[in-house]
């Protein structure tokens, strides 16, 4: 099954999501250059803070914490304590170019936690074979939202369609690092079918899932109870369907992808 991540800093949210079965609550500290990057784009801006780290971590149970960093800056150090410090089980290292930033946040977190990589720039991925040489690095996603911005695509999943995420996907997995992309909306929902994308992470030995805010936008849904039952049902969906998964049906799959995707890049070409 997916491994399934929920951004939230809200405890009920969050409370909601751990008993439904949400495998991770994602509280998002990254701000530095992201609302330049992703200007105009209908895409979430958290204003999470270090706090909600302690806040999240003591109302879970089963769900494990993941925290998503600042990219490398002047108080990296500071801050990566801090987040250490207040109980994250995994930190996520977004928007590195170099070997030496990933180098870098490595030796910050000096194994107290899990490691994870947000591959989102054009750098990082010509870099990759060497940065994955790097020892302590437990994970790898692929930013999909910055990346298709990298190579100045106009739509995210066109990264899926043009082989980029395979290829990605293939070197992480020649290192035995689990990796994952993305995010993905309830089943038969998103301009790129969820069901689709699901198929593509089980193709391509992706064991990783950000559930996206179309999944449920708690900033326009305010009802705990809606809440929870989106999640049920949402949740419940997503598993029955990943239990009828059959691999005879990938390759097909993989063509209807490209179809979609080339279609939606063109309507948003006229």
């Amino acid at each position: 099954m997916l491994n399934l991540m929920y951004i939230t800093n809200k405890t009920e949210v969050a409370k909601i999501a751990d008993k439904n079965g949400v495998d991770r609550i994602f509280v998002d500290l990254e701000v530095i250059g992201k609302k330049e990057r992703q200007c105009g784009l209908d895409t979430v801006q958290s204003k999470h803070t270090l706090d909600d780290i302690k806040k999240i971590k003591n109302c879970i149970n089963k769900s494990q914490l993941l925290v998503r960093s600042n990219q490398i800056h002047d108080n990296s150090k500071e801050e990566i304590n801090t987040i250490v410090d207040n109980g994250a089980d995994i930190i996520m290292l977004p928007y590195f170019k170099t070997i030496e930033e990933v180098e870098y946040f490595i030796s910050l977190v000096n194994g107290r936690c899990k490691t994870m990589l947000l591959v989102e720039t054009a750098e990082a991925v010509e870099s990759i074979d060497e940065i994955l040489n790097i020892y302590g690095i437990d994970e790898v996603h692929i930013g999909l939202n910055d990346l298709h911005l990298a190579y100045k695509m106009k739509f995210m999943f066109e990264l899926l369609a043009d082989g980029t995420v395979e290829s990605l996907c293939k070197k992480f997995e020649n290192k035995n690092i689990p990796y994952g992309f993305g995010g993905i909306a309830g089943i038969g929902e998103g301009a790129l079918p969820a069901e689709r994308i699901i198929q593509e992470h089980y193709r391509l030995g992706s064991t990783r899932a950000i559930l996206s805010r179309s999944f449920c936008n708690t900033e326009k849904i305010k009802d705990l109870g809606i809440i929870n039952e989106i999640f049920t049902t949402g949740l419940r969906k997503i598993r029955t369907f990943e239990n009828r998964i059959d691999e005879e049906n990938f390759e097909q799959n993989k063509i209807l992808i490209k179809e979609i995707v080339e279609g939606i890049v063109y309507n948003k070409s006229i």
